[in-house]
């Protein structure tokens, strides 16, 4: 059964100025730069929306097959809070690993969320890796989009990483490149305008669903209005989602290539804080803040942005 989404959809220019004004945007005239005023968006100024009314929603599905599937939202309740009360929007954005190995009961529950869309981040030689891709299975109903954003597979960093301290640099160095890297800010607009213009519950992944995912649901969250903390908590709760995934791929690598290997690829199966705050610091060093990170940076328009805010407050 297909869950309704209610939203709101900008629609005139008139409730298009309405929406840009509740939400803080300025303009400096043609041709000059735009800001957005995130901190106005988290404090609550999109408030006086009316953004509809759901029935509570049950606890997200945990999937066996796709481990690292949870809603950007919040997993059950009313959602994650952000303050005065409100909470983010559950049932409209869902993230996750890849759904190369989804079973037939997993794909039904996916279907009976009602997802449109499926969004995955892989890059070409993930999904073509005979050991770790492969291509998704796709829910009915469920459009596919492929946006590649290269990371390297495991295969590749098994064969080229020598350490731990060395696996560590590794991603700390991709989250800084989803800031400094202008083919990657290209996907990741393209994901975020994608979310934010989705008529229905889209589901968004990488491989793993903890780096470039992460990313992506950082951004979501804070759009949101979730605190840093909150985000931050989200973010560490791949390596509990990933428990069992990573503890069995390690032991395959410490039988195939000995337990340096396990050692040196640890770092790179889970996330650490240090990772997530590296892209944050690099957002901050390029762009002064995310909003900058999401203007200049990704070239994401202000009705986007404030469709993302929107899609995800409740």
């Amino acid at each position: 059964m297909r869950i309704a989404s209610s939203r709101v959809l900008v629609r005139t220019a008139t409730s298009a100025t309405t929406v840009l004004l509740a939400g803080g945007l300025l303009f400096a005239g043609t041709g000059a730069a735009t800001a957005l005023d995130l901190g106005s968006l988290a404090s609550g100024s999109l408030g006086s929306l009316d953004t509809g009314t759901t029935a509570p929603l049950a606890p997200t599905p945990h999937l066996a097959s796709i481990a690292n599937f949870r809603d950007v939202g919040g997993n059950d309740g009313d959602g994650y809070a952000t303050g005065f009360g409100r909470h983010l929007q559950r049932g409209v954005v869902y993230r996750a690993n890849a759904l190369s190995s989804a079973t037939d009961a997993d794909l039904q529950t996916l279907t009976d969320l009602g997802l449109i869309s499926v969004l995955d981040m892989r890059g070409q030689s993930e999904i073509d890796n005979p050991f770790v891709g492969g291509p998704d299975r796709i829910p009915a109903g469920a459009d596919y989009t492929h946006i590649p954003i290269d990371f390297g597979d495991l295969v590749q960093l098994a064969q080229t990483i020598q350490s731990p301290e060395q696996g560590r640099q590794y991603m700390v160095d991709a989250n800084r490149s989803f800031v400094t890297d202008p083919a990657k800010r290209a996907a990741f607009k393209q994901v975020l305008t994608d979310i934010a213009h989705a008529s229905g519950p889209v589901v968004f992944h990488c491989s793993a669903g903890k780096d470039r995912t992460g990313w992506v649901a950082a951004l979501l969250q804070r759009l949101g209005g979730a605190s840093a903390e909150t985000v931050m908590a989200d973010y560490l709760e791949s390596n509990d989602y990933l428990a069992d995934v990573n503890a069995r791929t390690l032991a395959q690598i410490r039988g195939a290539l000995g337990e340096q290997a396990a050692l040196n690829l640890t770092p790179v199966l889970g996330v650490e804080a240090g990772f997530l705050e590296a892209g944050l610091a690099q957002v901050m060093s390029d762009y002064g803040s995310i909003d900058g990170y999401l203007t200049e940076g990704l070239g994401l328009d202000p009705l986007t942005i404030v469709e993302l805010a929107t899609k995800m407050r409740a």
